[in-house]
């Protein structure tokens, strides 16, 4: 142990290590040059395809329509940086969506106990999995797919697979639908729910960037036991990790049933394959130790951006999926290059 622990030693102080800070800085910004750029280039497409699509109007139903899938993704950057996945945040979002309506409808709670009752319940989902990953040993696909299972059937069993309506306080349904924006410059009606995702993207980012978090994220995608022979507690740290993931699942939660005026139960299926299709697409590694925020940002628009034009241009819903598909094995045909490369 102490002649590998002084290789890595003599490793990371060669002098052609000095280099790889820059180089990797230099990747990650020509990945997110590039994804930004299929951005525009299917916003250009779209916008030439159907003068529908670059109306104010359509503009805004993509951000919308961008913000649940776009938090999600948010916080699924954090567990694929750390070398992890979470397949937990579709249903785990519902849960928190039919606990905020629980909270809220039946108990008549004041609407703010009601949301950070969803928010903490998307925490304590995380809190549950992270255990699972780093104190029993569990791989993440499988612990976090028995997440999936308990959450769709708590989500289930509490609500009595029925919808939970917000029909008693309308006030819930501003918290997606409602605009701070437009009551301040008249006419730039942007939802609160757009307002909150890059709010929660601004956070994310600190978290990742600015903070302790952040930095043993990144360090344990990239290599976990050399972190762990450091002294970082990798068992604690991954728990806080999938923490925060779920706490981004929470507002998520929140959001959606904002937006629907009702927390739907049968809803969540299928959202961890967009969220985590969207992080890839905005260059974060499978294989972990690398993304960025605004890499997840610029994918989820893509994705709602594809979404929108194919339905403008009458697509069959069928073929859309069939699209977004080919899109997400592109992706990580993309990210399996880029390992090989580096």
């Amino acid at each position: 142990m102490k002649t590998q622990t002084e290789g890595a030693v003599r490793e990371g102080a060669r002098p052609d290590g000095a280099g790889r800070q820059p180089r990797i800085a230099f990747r990650s910004g020509l990945q997110q040059l590039l994804a930004f750029g299929s951005l525009i280039g299917l916003v250009i497409f779209f916008s030439l395809a159907s003068g529908n699509f670059f109306q104010f109007s359509n503009i805004v139903g993509i951000l919308l329509s961008t913000a649940v899938i776009g938090v999600l993704a948010l916080g699924s950057t954090f567990v694929i940086i750390s070398g992890g996945i979470d397949l937990s945040v579709g249903t785990v979002m519902t849960l928190c969506s039919v606990l905020a309506g629980v909270f809220i409808t039946f108990w008549g709670l004041p609407i703010p106990v009601g949301v950070a009752g969803g928010i903490l319940t998307g925490a304590l989902c995380g809190l549950v999995s992270g255990f699972a990953v780093s104190r029993m040993r569990v791989p993440p696909f499988i612990a976090t797919l028995a997440m999936m299972m308990i959450a769709k059937g708590l989500a289930l069993v509490i609500s009595g697979a029925k919808p939970v309506y917000f029909t008693h306080t309308p006030v819930f349904s501003k918290i997606s639908l409602g605009s701070v924006l437009g009551s301040v410059i008249p006419g730039f009606d942007i939802p609160n729910a757009v307002l909150i995702f890059f709010l929660m993207a601004i956070l994310g980012g600190i978290l990742l960037s600015r903070t302790i978090l952040g930095r043993y994220t990144f360090a344990i995608g990239s290599n976990e036991e050399a972190t762990r022979l450091s002294g970082v507690n990798v068992r604690a740290w991954k728990m806080a990790i999938y923490t925060v993931t779920g706490m981004f699942t929470g507002v998520a939660g929140i959001l959606m049933a904002s937006r629907l005026n009702s927390a739907q139960p049968a809803l969540g299926m299928g959202y961890e394959l967009e969220a985590i299709a969207a992080v890839v697409i905005g260059g974060t590694s499978l294989s972990g130790g690398k993304g960025t925020i605004v890499g997840t940002v610029i994918g989820a628009l893509i994705m709602s951006v594809l979404t929108n034009g194919l339905r403008i241009l009458s697509v069959p819903q069928e073929w859309q999926t069939v699209v977004i598909g080919f899109v997400i094995l592109l992706a990580v045909y993309l990210d399996i290059l880029r390992r090989r490369n580096a």
